[in-house]
């Protein structure tokens, strides 16, 4: 029999868009950070990353200015990245040690991205290798010039006829991308830096395309890819069976499909905590048990052919969430209603009996 979930909400001062669990070697609650990006409704121009305690996310331990909104923020084991509204890209240590040392930017402009940059993602060559797709519908994979310089390598300019929302590596070589007007393409990096297969995806309602929000590729099963989009859609893509995306809708009292949400779905992830009813095996077919979050205040886990598993439904959308990797019973989400709130999913207590 497992505990019950617990759930506090930590009031902000800030709208908080964006949150990430940071990287700790520490296995004490109490030592364990949190990155927030945050912007204050009251001045636009005034839109920071905040570095927060989990035992008081209300008090920032660091501060990082940005020139604009954040639009993208992910976290690499040594680097926190964070991508804005006008174009840039900023990379800065993870570590609340050198919160303080000179962060490492690319300014937004004809050179770069002109516009949000919402896809952004960190693995490629090694794991020193960033790779954004923006709105504006261009490409870029950034690294390492060798002179403590980075250098952006424009992989791919649709110049505004598809624009893209959410970017996710599988492997060194090979990564994802998403967005309106293109669906969910794969590019492979050995075969000229080009999209190797596309997918136009299964959406609700009777919409022929919708727009990609987020995407995510399991690190086992890095031929699998999970999207949430607009209208509540969450499918899975199969590169076995590129043709076949997979439907995740919830069952409703009477059997039917339905989705669970009906608004658009902002971030979706692969959940190790949660157990799928299927046994599992690096031979089986079925899709793993993915969380997400939504507009309309929805966070929940979500399986092929089951009834979701309802975490939370607040008054108000919820923007942003992450899973603790190195403990992922515990959940962060953003609030759009100025707070940070931290789920703490119960434990197995007869598994450790």
């Amino acid at each position: 029999m497992a505990d019950p979930p617990s759930f506090r909400r930590h009031p902000h001062p800030f709208s908080i868009d964006l949150i990430r669990w940071l990287p700790s070697s520490s296995s004490s609650s109490s030592d364990r950070l949190l990155a927030a990006a945050v912007h204050d409704p009251a001045a636009p121009s005034s839109s920071h990353i905040h570095l927060l305690p989990l035992h008081d996310p209300s008090s920032p331990l660091a501060t990082l200015p940005l020139p604009s909104r954040a639009a993208s923020l992910r976290c690499s084991p040594s680097v926190l990245a964070a991508a804005t509204s006008s174009g840039s890209l900023h990379l800065l240590p993870s570590s609340l040690d050198a919160a303080g040392s000179a962060v490492v930017s690319v300014p937004g402009g004809a050179g770069f991205h002109v516009g949000p940059v919402r896809g952004l993602d960190c693995g490629g060559g090694g794991g020193e290798e960033w790779v954004t797709a923006g709105q504006d519908g261009r490409v870029h994979v950034v690294g390492g010039g060798g002179d403590g310089r980075v250098v952006a390598r424009r992989l791919w300019d649709g110049k505004g006829m598809a624009g893209y929302e959410a970017a996710r590596w599988a492997s060194a070589a090979e990564f994802a991308t998403g967005g309106a007007g293109c669906g969910v393409q794969w590019w492979d990096r050995r075969k000229g830096d080009a999209v190797v297969a596309q997918c136009k995806g299964v959406w609700g309602r009777g919409i022929v395309t919708g727009m990609v929000h987020s995407i995510d590729i399991h690190p086992s099963r890095k031929h699998i890819c999970v999207v949430g989009g607009s209208s509540g859609t969450i499918f899975a893509w199969d590169l076995r069976w590129p043709q076949q995306p997979i439907p995740f809708s919830g069952l409703g009292l009477n059997g039917t499909a339905q989705p669970v949400s009906e608004s658009e779905v902002w971030e979706v992830l692969f959940d190790n905590y949660t157990q799928s009813t299927d046994i599992i095996s690096s031979a089986s077919t079925r899709i793993l048990p993915v969380m997400m979050c939504s507009e309309d205040g929805i966070l929940a886990v979500v399986e092929q052919d089951e009834r979701p598993l309802e975490l939370l439904a607040e008054p108000c959308a919820i923007n942003s969430f992450d899973i603790d990797p190195e403990n992922p019973s515990d959940v962060v989400c953003a609030l759009e209603w100025e707070s940070i709130g931290v789920l703490t999913r119960g434990r197995d207590t007869m598994a450790e009996e």
